[in-house]
C-alpha cells in the first residue's frame, strides 16, 4: 500500500486542483446532483461525472482532492464484485471520474442497510434512538443500547429521496406500500437484493480487516424491466467503514471507532456547530488533506491495490473535458 506520508504530500500538492464543476456546454442535457453532474445522451445512456464536491447535512461543504476518482474507482470494484447478485448500470469508464451508464427508471426510495446503531445525521438511527425513539423506521429496538452497538439483526431503513438541498425523509416499508410508492413485489425484490449486496460487502470488507457498518443503495429498472443497482455501491460516501481490529477496545472505552469514510467530517462539523441550524465553519486545508487520505486508504484497503494518482500535471477539469468530448454529438 502507498506510504501515508507520500499520500499526504501528493494531496497537499493537489489541494487546489479539484473538480468542483463539470458543466461543459458542448454536452447535451446537463443536470446536477449533490456530488455528480450528469448528461442525458442518446440511446438511453447517461454520462455521469463524479466531482470532488463533498456534501453532508444536505449541503455542499468543500472540495476534496481525488475524491471523485476514489468514488468512481471504489464503485467500479464493487460493481464488478457484485455483478452476480444484481445487474448494475455501467456501460464504460472513459475517465477516472466518469462513467457512461444505462439510463434507468429510478425508484423514488433509497435503502440503507444497517448492522450498527450509529450515525449523526437526522435520518440516522442513533439520532432517533438517542432522543427516545425506540421504533426508528418502524423497527423495534431494545432499551439500553449505546451508540455504535451492534444491532440485534441487520435492518433495512428506507427514505424518500431528497433533491439537492432537501432532506431525505424516513419512511417505513409499510408506508411505502400503503402510499403505493412501490408494489409489494417491487419491495420484496429490493429487500432481497439489498440484503444480498450487503452480505457480500460485509464478507469482502471483513477479509480486509474492516467492518461494513451500513450502506445506501439506489435502484432502478432497465428497459428490460430488470432491477438494477445505480449511482454508487459501498463507497466511502455511501457507506460507513470501521477498522475491525480496534472496534471492540474503542467501543468499550466510549470512543468513536476508527473510520475511513465521511463520518470523520460529519463528526468534525457536529463538534463545532449544529449543522441544521447554524453556519458550518470553514474546513481547514489539513482537515481536507486528512479526509482525502482516509478515502484513498479505504480504497486501497478494500481492493488490495495502490491508488493510481494521475500523472502529467493536467488539471483534473481539463482532463475530464478532454475524455468526454467524444460524447458531444
Amino acid at each position: 500500500m502507498t506510504d501515508q506520508t507520500t499520500i499526504h504530500n501528493i494531496i497537499r500538492a493537489h489541494l487546489h486542483d479539484v473538480l468542483v464543476d463539470a458543466e461543459f456546454p458542448e454536452l447535451p442535457n446537463f443536470g446536477r446532483g449533490k456530488v455528480r453532474d450528469h448528461y442525458d445522451l442518446s440511446d438511453h445512456r447517461r454520462l455521469m461525472v463524479t466531482t470532488d464536491r463533498q456534501s453532508a447535512f444536505d449541503q455542499v461543504l468543500a472540495a476534496v482532492p481525488f475524491k471523485g476518482q476514489v468514488l468512481t474507482s471504489a464503485a467500479r470494484f464493487w460493481f464488478e464484485e457484485t455483478a452476480d447478485i444484481v445487474p448494475n448500470h455501467i456501460i464504460e469508464y472513459p475517465d477516472p471520474n466518469v462513467v457512461v451508464a444505462r439510463k434507468l427508471e429510478m425508484l423514488p426510495v433509497e435503502v440503507v442497510v444497517r448492522d450498527y446503531l450509529t450515525g449523526s445525521t437526522s435520518t440516522a438511527i442513533w439520532s432517533m434512538y438517542h432522543v427516545g425513539n425506540r421504533k426508528p423506521y418502524g423497527i423495534a429496538l431494545p432499551d439500553g443500547m449505546k451508540k455504535n452497538d451492534k444491532l440485534p439483526a441487520t435492518i433495512l431503513t428506507p427514505t424518500t429521496k431528497g433533491i439537492m438541498g432537501e432532506h431525505d425523509v424516513p419512511i417505513t416499508p409499510e408506508e411505502i406500500l400503503e402510499q403505493k410508492i412501490l408494489t409489494p413485489m417491487q419491495w420484496q425484490e429490493i429487500e432481497k437484493a439489498s440484503l444480498a449486496l450487503f452480505a457480500r460487502g460485509r464478507e469482502v470488507a471483513a477479509r480486509q480487516g474492516l467492518i461494513l457498518v451500513d450502506t445506501k443503495y439506489e435502484f432502478g429498472y432497465d428497459e428490460q424491466g430488470r432491477l438494477t443497482i445505480a449511482d454508487e455501491i459501498h463507497t466511502p460516501d455511501s457507506s460507513r467503514y470501521w477498522k475491525a481490529a480496534t472496534y471492540e477496545e474503542r467501543h468499550a472505552a466510549g470512543a468513536e471507532p476508527e473510520s475511513l469514510d465521511k463520518e470523520f467530517l460529519r463528526l468534525w462539523i457536529t463538534d463545532r456547530c449544529d449543522p441544521y441550524k447554524e453556519p458550518i465553519p470553514e474546513i481547514p486545508d489539513e482537515t481536507l488533506v486528512d479526509f482525502s487520505a482516509r478515502y484513498i486508504s479505504l480504497y486501497e484497503a478494500i481492493t488490495g491495490k495502490n491508488f493510481v494518482f494521475p500523472s502529467g500535471g493536467e488539471p483534473v477539469r481539463e482532463r475530464v473535458r478532454r475524455h468526454v468530448k467524444a460524447y458531444a454529438d
